[in-house]
């Protein structure tokens, strides 16, 4: 397999402060690879090294199989996109887009048609001879694509691309972006704290937390089998509650919670490990469906929200909050106050044996930034 980046037991501190530490991971030719993960927890430090705009305390990284752990930047071949559009306010928008191929000396005629091709690209065509600003931020943030794209780069950065503009736009430039990724086949490393964004782009994610590596897969092995109560929280909305193994027996693992015990089709752990019960709030069954369930519970409903086209639950049992997600509009006689059976299916259940890889102890603390 052919790989874009590769990078190899890479350290970076700051002081005391490890930002980075002993990661590796590869780039496949072409992907859309995600980095995302709370503040601090060392993911803009990874790009800045993948970029050469800082040097490793430890550790190598590879671009098309060349070591280019001490190549400057402007010899890599990979441009980058920041969260801060950084348009000359000068130029026009056509010459800030033709600006790199100026600086690499490129001819006149070359430079024209690429200029034409990148804002094509980002559909910037009609605005060619406009100043930065008089562009909505949504429009400045092509053009920092396009300028990006011009120079034909193999690899393109984006640091929190989307970061300063409303969730509406966010949404219509992710889809944007994606066509962009399809049309030019350019690998992306994209970098934000925002999980919504890196499942409905990523090919893979790479969750990082206080400087390492979480778990790295596709968005739907993070959604469906997080590797830890870390990524299981960070990654979507949860249900997961503690216990202690009671038995292991024939394939079948039996996890004595709050909640009563547990069963699940699970012998990687032993009798006595801690562990968590962990499940998505789609596959909580409340009212009447809790009749499927083969966990079967009662509940006092402490918050119903409607979302779109979902509604939302959350329903105090045991000393335990519980999640549900429901299609659709409210469910009648279930409302705030509402005592109401729910539960779910053992096949619905997966079983996490660690808190997190770095570990840290209290998750809602790193993932909430206090």
């Amino acid at each position: 397999m052919s790989y874009s980046v590769e990078a190899e037991n890479l350290v970076k501190r700051f002081g005391k402060t490890t930002a980075v530490d002993n990661i590796s991971f590869k780039i496949r030719k072409g992907e859309f690879f995600c980095i995302i993960g709370p503040s601090g927890c060392g993911k803009t430090t990874t790009l800045r090294l993948v970029a050469g705009l800082i040097r490793p305390d430890a550790g190598k990284i590879y671009i098309n199989g060349e070591d280019v752990t001490n190549v400057p930047t402007h010899k890599r071949p990979l441009s980058m996109v920041f969260q801060t559009w950084a348009l000359f306010p000068h130029m026009t928008v056509y010459e800030n887009v033709e600006f790199g191929l100026r600086m690499r000396n490129v001819p006149e005629s070359e430079r024209r048609n690429a200029t034409k091709w990148a804002l094509g690209l980002v559909k910037m065509e009609e605005y060619a001879n406009r100043k930065p600003r008089e562009l909505s931020g949504g429009q400045q943030q092509r053009v920092a694509i396009a300028r990006a794209l011009v120079v034909r780069p193999e690899i393109l950065l984006l640091d929190e691309p989307l970061g300063n503009l409303d969730f509406k736009l966010q949404l219509r430039l992710q889809e944007e972006l994606k066509q962009i990724h399809r049309v030019t086949g350019v690998t992306f490393l994209y970098v934000t704290h925002d999980q919504r964004q890196a499942m409905a782009l990523g090919d893979t994610i790479m969750v990082m937390n206080m400087g390492v590596i979480e778990q790295l897969g596709s968005p739907l092995e993070l959604y469906s089998n997080p590797s830890s109560v870390f990524v299981a929280k960070f990654v979507g909305e949860s249900n997961i509650v503690e216990g202690y193994v009671k038995a292991v027996e024939g394939g079948r693992t039996y996890v004595e919670t709050q909640l009563g015990i547990f069963q699940l089709q699970d012998g990687s752990v032993k009798t006595g490990d801690r562990v968590w019960v962990f499940w998505r709030p789609e596959s909580t069954l409340i009212g009447n469906e809790s009749d499927k369930a083969d966990i079967k519970l009662m509940g006092e409903v402490l918050d119903v929200t409607t979302a779109g086209s979902v509604t939302n639950y959350k329903v105090s049992v045991g000393g335990a909050v519980l999640k549900a997600t429901v299609k659709g509009l409210p469910l009648d006689g279930i409302e705030i106050g509402s005592k109401i059976p729910l539960g779910c299916k053992n096949s619905s259940l997966k079983l996490i044996s660690k808190v997190s890889s770095s570990g840290l102890v209290d998750v809602e603390r790193i993932i909430l930034g206090e």
